[in-house]
């Protein structure tokens, strides 16, 4: 499944909607994504969301769409 993560880069960063960036990863579920992300990131994660097939292709479409991925 490929999720799009919205995060700010630093886990002392409060969510603010100038400063939220995103990514979008492949992952087998919501909270193997959200474990992933805590291992290999300092990033404070505020939501990962499971992209749909019309909502991914959206994002394929009108986005800087690329996959991230973590060793």
């Amino acid at each position: 499944m490929i999720f799009k993560v919205y995060y700010q880069e630093q886990k002392s960063q409060s969510p603010q909607r100038e400063k939220t960036k995103s990514l979008y990863m492949e992952a087998a579920d919501a909270i193997n994504a959200r474990r992933i992300l805590e291992e290999k990131t300092p990033y404070n994660i505020e939501l990962v969301q499971e992209l749909g097939e019309n909502h991914l292709a959206y994002e394929k479409e009108h986005a800087d769409f690329f996959l991230t991925e973590f060793e």
